[in-house]
């Protein structure tokens, strides 16, 4: 696989421009039935796949994830893959709570380091804002923490823009991870401009929109109340006979590439100037192994403008978050 490296912020830190996202691997609480085997196994083939970054979080089966990664990772050179871990839900008083907390924060990522059995992060990120803790303090902890060698690159998830700012007030700030995706776009407009003047990196998550966009899904579909699709936006009509629409274009370019379409969508996230990593996640060890390969589409500027141009209507659509935030 020929892909091109890209750096993370102004670090040393470079990935794969396709990583890994962790949250059914151990994530126990998001997803029944995990098992652990499975989720060895995807993390083993996502590496085997060329794929060198891993997106996990605490809260994903609340350790067990980075628990996983720790195990899977120690048959391969812990010095070329990049471990990306995220922490501020706080259990201490019985309740879920956001905690960024300088001390909190810092209890956490000597944890998470344990669970990984590493003694260094790649990134850390603080995985949502809470509401009272001055934004460049909690950074300001990682900062300290980055000084002695346990974070290589800093990261936060889920911050608005102002909250961005605030965060990266002394430059701390390397990366920004959020929820976005052809049907997501509108951080476009305020977020990542800001981003990219400030050489800041940014990460989507849900980058396939809970499997929407690999093309698997027609008009007939049905959901039971009990699965989560039945209550997402993206989902209801007429917005799902609009996406079902534009996903049509794309086919026709994923047929001249010889791949699918969700490795098409993957490829324009890569070449969209605006993201540094984009990381699908996966249930089972095929799928990681078939969105590797969309480091191997490289799509013509006229592709990616017919894709772009196809799901231009979504970067004038306040969507809404997938998911609700926590605190």
């Amino acid at each position: 696989m020929m892909v091109q490296n890209v750096t993370i912020g102004k670090t040393d830190v470079t990935a794969t421009p396709l990583g890994l996202g962790t949250n059914a691997v151990g994530g126990y609480n998001l997803f029944p039935n995990l098992k652990d085997e499975n989720g060895l196994n995807i993390v083993k083939t996502g590496l085997e796949s060329g794929i060198t970054l891993l997106d996990t979080a605490y809260v994903y089966g609340l350790g067990h994830s980075e628990e996983l990664i720790g195990q899977a990772i120690k048959d391969f050179n812990r010095s070329k893959i990049v471990i990306a871990t995220k922490g501020a839900h706080d259990f201490s008083s019985g309740e879920q709570e956001i905690n960024n907390d300088p001390k909190f924060l810092t209890a956490q990522v000597e944890a998470s380091l344990k669970r990984l059995q590493t003694d260094y992060l790649d990134i850390y990120y603080i995985h949502f804002p809470d509401k009272t803790t001055p934004k460049a303090e909690a950074v300001g902890a990682l900062q300290r923490l980055r000084e002695q060698g346990k974070i290589r690159a800093i990261g936060v998830s889920n911050f608005s823009l102002d909250q961005v700012k605030e965060a990266n007030a002394d430059g701390y700030v390397d990366v920004v991870e959020d929820e976005f995706s052809l049907l997501h776009q509108d951080r476009e407009a305020d977020l990542l401009p800001y981003l990219k003047k400030n050489k800041i990196s940014f990460v989507p998550y849900f980058p396939l929109a809970s499997g929407l966009l690999t093309g698997k899904y027609n008009q007939d579909v049905q959901f039971p109340e009990t699965d989560i699709r039945s209550q997402m936006a993206d989902f209801q009509q007429p917005r799902y006979s609009k996406v079902l629409k534009a996903i049509e274009k794309i086919r026709p370019i994923a047929k001249t590439h010889q791949a699918t379409v969700a490795q098409c969508v993957l490829a324009w996230y890569i070449m969209n100037p605006y993201i540094t990593v984009v990381i699908p996640g996966a249930k089972k060890p095929i799928q990681v192994a078939a969105n590797a390969q969309a480091m191997n589409v490289t799509l013509t500027q006229t592709e990616y403008d017919t894709i772009d141009t196809a799901f231009a209507e979504f970067k004038a659509i306040q969507s809404g978050k997938s998911l609700a935030d926590p605190d």
